[in-house]
């Protein structure tokens, strides 16, 4: 079982943001789901969606947050993760806008999945920003949107 003592910092610092998107690309980002009420805990035992075990024993003045970098490695690293995920739903109208939302959403590297006919994107900043990444695409009406917890597809 591996101990974990701090955080070492938010996945969106630029510091570790390159080398975090590097791994994801290789599939060797591991997370760590923490309910909301778990996060005022400071040990805490748990199972990496990876299957790894985990102990945390956190020093008092760190808390676990969403996005929250415990382990960073040459080849590998792990997230936590916060509360329900949260899905950008994009319905595209025809077949050609379909092809071009999928080219956009491998080439920003989005964690997607697919249910009922629709393409779901793991929200991990407000969707606007997901949805001006895709520009006259969602800015035209040739996306229906919504948003969802925890969708279907997703275990």
């Amino acid at each position: 079982m591996r101990v974990i003592q701090r955080v070492l910092g938010s996945r969106l610092d630029a510091a570790f943001a390159e080398r975090l998107h590097h791994l994801e690309h290789h599939g060797a980002v591991d997370v760590l789901r923490v309910p909301s009420a778990d996060t005022a805990r400071r040990r805490l035992r748990a199972v990496t969606e990876g299957g790894e075990e985990i102990a945390l024993a956190l020093p008092r003045d760190q808390t676990l947050f969403d996005g929250a970098v415990l382990v960073l490695e040459d080849h590998r690293a792990i997230v936590a993760r916060v509360g329900a995920v949260r899905w950008l739903r994009l319905r595209a109208k025809n077949l050609p806008d379909a092809l071009e939302l999928g080219y956009h959403a491998g080439n920003l590297h989005w964690r997607v999945r697919f249910a009922d006919g629709a393409l779901l994107v793991a929200l991990e900043a407000p969707a606007e920003d997901y949805l001006v990444r895709l520009g006259d695409l969602a800015g035209d009406g040739r996306l229906a949107h919504d948003v969802v917890d925890d969708a279907p597809g997703e275990a």
